[in-house]
């Protein structure tokens, strides 16, 4: 009987076929609100905080990883296993928070996107608040060709921000070894660095991206054996690694930008201002004056593809968010329509009212609000992740779990203590302010920390819901009951399973 040869897939197409997600992901770490604060970080810190960008980009690839292997191993997303594990009032209260984060994180990238018009083509900023939200339903029309097409194009917008800012870095001749220094040596010593880390940490990692990450995976044919779903976890390991990469070398980009130009000492009285205060829009005069309007048009391009890119992985998020916690059975387009004109709305009213100032003001309260937001989506994943019930044999390893718990708990302690002293501080200068109204204040302030608190840890310690064991770890089971009296049997049994799992994941893949 003649053997029939079935020629392996080679391993750089299987790694190709999970390609995508990590970079349609990663480009939340470059939305205008990233860029407005890596800007600022450079004028005022010179390359002081780039520690702080490699500190948050590498805690980012770790839960972002958590993210992709909770969706992997178990076939739903995030907001879909907050629905079957709390109730029903907490579920609400998650997806509100949720929604809000994924407002929050709009706001930035449609004013970002008005601005880039703004500077381009003069359009005035409410109009392009408008054609920010059209261009993005354009964009997300590529859905209907499928996923692929929609990342592709993403992908590339990405190297447009990347490419914009390489080319200002070259002109604006940064030392390498400042900039190495910066990265690997912790230094907070300048005024307000305290402060403005916590800030570009806040605007790095979106919560929006944890629900995002955990949905956009189930869109890869994954063989649900557990090979197949170690495999699929390793391979978008790697490709997260890769995006995030770039992502790091593109913020410590924008960083270095303006921590050469602004502290060089021959700086204009006009570039000294505009150091001191930066936002997206006087950010393009900066270049502008200091290394010519090609430069500004550069950045102008970049902060456009930015806020485009990131708008529409936003939209997917608000798209699976939506789904997932309440189960709607609304049209594609009808929910991408919804998502845009909440978020929409505020910048509209931000621009018209208060102009281009309030627009820029209005980026700094929405990284706040996105650094608060960010534990009551990272307390669930962690939670699920680190479940045998959920995951099985695909659980976090205890170092990881050790580690992002510290770092989820840093988190909370460092918002609890900027909102405290900035509300104080904003009490203490508030001379104007009635003494009851300012009690009234702080009162409010303390029962909404109180509330703050109490949800996490409700949501850290509530008892988990027993879920049926996965059918790969059933099988599992079943091998090793059997190896026990008969271990050349289970040896041969294992082999089998394993040479037919690999057969069906080149099958799976090349269809």
């Amino acid at each position: 009987m003649a053997l029939v040869h079935v020629q392996e897939t080679p391993r750089w197409k299987k790694f190709f076929a999970f390609v995508g997600p990590g970079f349609l992901v990663s480009v939340a770490y470059l939305d205008p609100g990233n860029l407005q604060t890596d800007l600022q970080a450079g004028a005022d810190h010179k390359y002081e905080l780039l520690w702080i960008v490699l500190v948050g980009l590498t805690f980012a690839l770790i839960i972002q990883s958590l993210s992709a292997n909770l969706g992997v191993a178990t076939g739903k997303h995030l907001a879909e296993h907050c629905k079957a594990e709390y109730p029903t009032p907490v579920n609400y209260c998650l997806w509100i928070l949720a929604e809000v984060a994924v407002i929050a994180c709009d706001l930035p990238e449609v004013i970002g996107t008005a601005f880039a018009l703004n500077i381009l083509l003069k359009i005035p900023m409410w109009s392009g608040v408008l054609l920010a939200g059209l261009n993005t339903l354009l964009l997300l029309g590529l859905q209907r060709y499928g996923i692929r097409k929609l990342e592709v194009v993403i992908g590339m917008l990405v190297m447009i921000v990347g490419g914009c800012f390489l080319a200002v870095l070259i002109h604006a001749r940064p030392s390498p070894k400042e900039i190495l220094t910066g990265m690997f040596v912790p230094k907070l010593k300048r005024k307000g660095a305290t402060s403005d880390a916590i800030a570009l940490l806040g605007a790095l990692i979106m919560p929006h991206n944890l629900f995002l990450h955990s949905a956009l995976v189930l869109s890869r044919k994954i063989p649900r054996t557990y090979d197949g779903i170690r495999r699929a976890s390793k391979h978008f390991l790697i490709e997260s690694g890769l995006a995030l990469f770039l992502t790091f070398l593109i913020n410590v980009a924008i960083v270095s930008v303006t921590g050469s130009m602004c502290s060089d000492p021959n700086i204009s009285l006009e570039n000294r201002a505009h150091c001191k205060d930066i936002t997206l829009n006087s950010a393009a005069f900066l270049f502008k004056n200091a290394l010519g309007n090609w430069s500004s048009k550069l950045y102008a391009i970049s902060l456009l593809a930015s806020g485009q890119s990131s708008t529409v992985a936003g939209t997917y998020a608000g798209q699976y968010i939506m789904q997932g916690f309440l189960d709607l059975k609304m049209k594609l387009w009808l929910r991408n329509l919804l998502t845009r004109c909440i978020a929409i709305a505020p910048s509209l009213v931000a621009c018209i009212v208060g102009g281009s100032r309030g627009a820029a003001k209005l980026i700094i309260v929405a990284s706040m609000i996105l650094s608060f937001e960010l534990p009551f989506a990272l307390v669930p994943l962690l939670r699920f992740t680190s479940s045998q019930a959920k995951m099985g044999h695909h659980k976090n390893p205890i170092v990881i779990n050790l580690v992002s718990w510290l770092l989820c708990c840093c988190l909370i302690g460092i918002n609890l203590y900027f909102s405290s002293t900035t509300l104080i501080g904003w009490i203490m200068m508030s001379n104007q302010m009635p003494k009851i109204g300012s009690i009234l204040t702080g009162v409010l302030a303390f029962i909404t920390m109180l509330l703050y608190v109490s949800l996490l840890t409700y949501l850290t310690l509530k008892r988990e819901k027993s879920a049926a064991s996965s059918p790969t770890d059933l099988a599992m089971e079943s091998i090793n009951r059997t190896s026990g009296s008969r271990d050349e049997r289970g040896s041969d049994l294992r082999s089998n399973i394993q040479r037919t799992n690999e057969f069906e994941s080149d099958h799976i893949i090349r269809a």
